[in-house]
This record gives C-alpha cells, structure tokens and sequence, in this order.
C-alpha cells in the first residue's frame, strides 16, 4: 500500500496538532533571575546521551530541535524546520530550516549541523537514538543545500515525526574541534555545550547544576519580562525544595512533589500552583528475565499483592487516578474494557502455588529523592511477606538505577517509576516498555513476548490510524494478561512557582521545564 503525505501526517499520535509558529520581533524588557530546584543531579548535559525527564533542563532550555512539544495537549510547533513535505511512500522527510537561526557562539545553524547531529546520535548509540536506530541509517541523511536536510527512511515509519524534537541539534564545528579518539566529543559535551538555544550555558558542576544566561539572539525573539539568568540546582531533599520555594530561594520545582508538600505550598502567599493532567505512569517494573520473576504466574502473584487503592489513598492523598495499564488515560491504544489488577491477597497465594521453582528474595530498587518510589518499595515489601515472598529494598540515585537498567543482568528485579512523555504515541509508553526491539535502550521489563513483537512491528509501519489503535490495543491486553509490569496510577502535575512568575507553559514533554516562556509578572 502507498502511503500519501497527508496519510503519513494522520499516523502522526491522535492528538498531536502541527501549528505554525509565532516568531516575536519585540524586543522584551529582560531581569531577574530564575532558580529551579531539582530532585536529581545534572551529571550530564550532552543532549544525545540522556533521555531522562530528571535531566531535561539542559535539553530544552540549552538547545533546539527542529520542531518542538508545547502545551497540554502536547502540540508540535516547526521550530528550527520552517516546514517538511513526506515522500508518497512515507520513507522521505524533507524539511526546509530557518535562515536566521544561530549557535551560541554566532555561527549560522545549517543543514550541516543536522546531518551531523543526526550521525552522532546514531553513533554513539545512546539516549535518544533508539528512535532512530532501525529507521535511518549511518550516512543516509542528505543537506542538499544550506538550509534543507532530507532524512533517508529504510521504511514507512508511523512514529519519526512524533520524534523529530528529539533530534536536538548540535554545532557541529565546534564538536568537532573538541573530540577525542573518534568519541564525538562526547567527553566534552558532558560538561559542555554546543546549542543554539533560548539560554547559552555558563557554568556547570555535576555536583551542583549548571547556569545558565538568556540568549538575546534566539531566533524566536522574546516578549514580556524573561529571566535574564536560569540556574538548575541539584536539592535532593524535598523539604528543602518546599522550604526554599516558600522563603522565595526558588522560582520553580519538580511538579511531582509529595501531594501532602503540595497542600503545604499552597498555603503560602509566594508560592502558585499550576495542576496539569499529566501523562507520566507510575509502575513498578518488573525484570522478566530471571527466575521466578520470568514466570508468568509468580508476577500475576506480584501484581495481586499491591496495594492501589491504600496507595492511592494513603500515599498519594487521592491526588491521582488509577491506570490499570502502561498507557496513560490520556491517550488512544487501551482497550476500554481493560480490568487492571486489585489487591487480592488470596488470588496471590493462588498464582503464587502454580510457581514450581524455588522462591528467592525480591530485590526492589527505589529511586533516592523520589518519596513516591520509596514508599511503594516499603508497601509492596510488606504487602509480599504475607504471602511469603522475601524482599530486600536499595535505595539508589537516578543515574544509578538508569546505569543499572541498560542490562537485565544488572537490573534489579522490581524498580518502582514514572514512564515519562518523550513523544506522544502509545509506543511511547507500551511500545518502548514491552518490545523486544528496545531492550537495552529503552525498555524496563526485558519482556518478550513473539506476538507481541509481530504487532509491534506492524504498528510501527502502519498508515492506518484505525490498524494501529487496534494494534496497541492488543497488545496492551497482552501485556496485562502476563503480569509484564505493575500498573498503579496516572500522574498530575502540580508545578510550583513563585507568585512572581507568569507565562509557564506546561508540555508532558518537557514537563515545565522550558522556561523560556516564563517571564516576571509586570
């Protein structure tokens, strides 16, 4: 079957809007300056290695992709593309750039800088580039001229426009000037920058954060009073965030702060909080690789024995909504008729007796800084002891759990988290979770299930709006009838921000924290 350009565009995710830009020429009366605090560290600020919301900041605020998510429902804006014409077999994207975009250090942005950083990502093989892995290959996106950049697809693709803002684009000249031993300059894009976007780095310590200061050249102009300075400052400890928010040390936060924190900020005359429906998972995954955990009863064991609704109720102070699946609410690709798992101990013991290997203690890894993951570790560890399953509980920062989960060996067997928004499509979330093609990159199961790759596969070619609904649909149900995972609750976003700040524009993308679109209150 051919597949028009208007047919390729309509696979694009169900809600997924392409608006046009409005390009401001006013100059803005610029000040102040903008403190987030954040509840993991910046180690890392190279924007084709990390793909994690707990480091987002520098990839939105430092650097430009050639379209952009904004608002809720996310929305995708041309931002360093002006435009993009699809080939009538879906395989060629061709995208007109602006003229007046440029780097940091003054350099022109071209057509070069994206063939390059499109390279690099593939190369290295990190971050983002599982995206990107089966569907373009090395040497094959072409810059027929300065300003046009045409990417060679080895297929039809449903997905690869949702994903365009992640091809973040670098300066490739200086990148370039600054590798070593053919490493893509990773090494210095670590604790450097090579962007052209809204703010140009200052300074960064891993252990601290990194500053930031505006770029008044950006060429999408500003409007209103933005912040002249942005600071990303690592405050793993919440009440310190909550205190610093109240005394006025901070501008802005994580959103997903304790909901009983929440309740605290809203108390205060300098703090605003603006509450978002979000599209961001709470789950404990489960490495499906190592007995007991890779039979499919013990995990139905394992998802009878946590407790939701206390969660919920107890934990989460009914601030969210259960989600009986790895989809958020949300979006399209859940059967409407799908019955999530319920705290049945009995059931448990039930599944737990068709298990014929000898039991092992569980290790459960928490995330250090996030009360939500560690209070569910310390549940669910309860909860299992009744039915006789042992359970040891690590804590770990973020960037130990993440290093940990990039091998099945070396993942724990349970991992309570968030699947975050990175594009808005169903593979996003049961795709990436449960598909055998992303193990190792993206994946947090190591699940693998023949059918359901066949579906995968499908789906991730399919022109059909209709077929691929029905595809993750499917899927799903698998998902849920083998336990792959445990499913607790949609997230909502509460931001916090000072009174004084105005102009915030929440995305499940970039979950608040692009902050160009902030500004003083006048």
């Amino acid at each position: 079957m051919t597949t028009t350009r208007r047919d390729a565009l309509k696979a694009v995710a169900g809600s997924v809007a392409l608006a046009s830009l409005p390009i401001e020429s006013v100059l803005a009366q610029a000040g102040g300056k903008f403190v987030y605090a954040n509840n993991s560290p910046y180690d890392n600020l190279d924007p084709h290695t990390i793909f994690d919301t707990a480091r987002a900041a520098s990839r939105f605020n430092l650097y430009d992709g050639l379209y952009r998510w904004v608002d809720n429902p996310p929305k995708m804006i041309p931002w360093l593309a002006e435009s993009h014409t699809v080939s009538d077999d879906g395989k060629v994207y061709t995208f007109k750039l602006r003229q007046n975009a440029k780097f940091h250090d003054g350099k022109p942005m071209t057509s070069a800088d994206v063939v390059y950083s499109i390279e690099r990502i593939l190369a290295l093989k990190k971050g983002p580039a599982s995206l990107y892995l089966d569907s373009i290959k090395p040497g094959s996106t072409q810059a027929p001229d300065a300003h046009t950049v045409v990417f060679n697809l080895n297929g039809p693709s449903a997905i690869f426009l949702t994903t365009v803002p992640d091809i973040l684009v670098v300066n490739s000249a200086l990148v370039k000037g600054n590798e070593k031993d053919g490493d893509w300059g990773e090494a210095w894009l670590t604790r450097n920058e090579a962007g052209s976007g809204s703010y140009a780095l200052r300074r960064h310590d891993p252990a601290v954060g990194f500053t930031a200061r505006r770029f008044a050249e950006h060429f999408a102009g500003w409007t209103g009073q933005p912040f002249d300075d942005l600071e990303f400052r690592t405050v793993l400890e919440t009440n310190t965030r909550v205190l610093g928010l109240i005394r006025g040390d901070f501008q802005g936060a994580d959103g997903y702060l304790p909901y009983d924190q929440i309740q605290r900020l809203r108390q205060s005359n300098n703090v605003q909080i603006i509450e978002q429906e979000s599209m961001r998972v709470f789950i404990l995954a489960l490495n499906c690789t190592k007995p007991p955990m890779n039979n499919p009863n013990f995990r139905r064991a394992l998802a009878y024995a946590f407790d939701y609704d206390g969660f919920i109720k107890s934990i989460m102070k009914d601030s969210v909504s259960r989600n009986p699946g790895p989809n958020p609410n949300n979006i399209w690709g859940t059967p409407a008729d799908l019955k999530g798992y319920s705290y049945n101990l009995e059931k448990a013991r039930e599944e737990l007796k068709k298990v014929t290997e000898p039991l092992r203690p569980i290790t459960i890894n928490a995330l250090a800084g996030f009360s939500e993951s560690e209070q569910a570790a310390t549940l669910f560890q309860s909860t299992l002891r009744q039915i006789g399953v042992e359970v040891v509980v690590e804590v770990s920062p973020w960037s130990v759990v993440s290093s940990r989960m990039r091998k099945a060996d070396t993942q724990a067997d349970i991992v309570p988290l968030w699947k975050s928004t990175y594009y808005v499509d169903p593979n996003n979330w049961v795709g990436e979770l449960y598909g055998t093609r992303y193990h190792g990159t993206r994946t947090f199961s190591y699940y693998s299930n023949p059918e359901f790759d066949k579906r995968l596969d499908r789906a991730l070619v399919s022109s059909s709006q209709d077929e691929r609904r029905k595809l993750y649909e499917e899927m799903t149900q698998m998902v849920n009838d083998d336990a792959a995972g445990i499913f607790v609750y949609n997230t909502r976003w509460y931001g916090p921000y000072s009174s004084k700040v105005e102009g915030i524009r929440f995305s499940p993308v970039s979950n608040g924290q692009d902050i160009r679109w902030a500004s003083l209150k006048r």
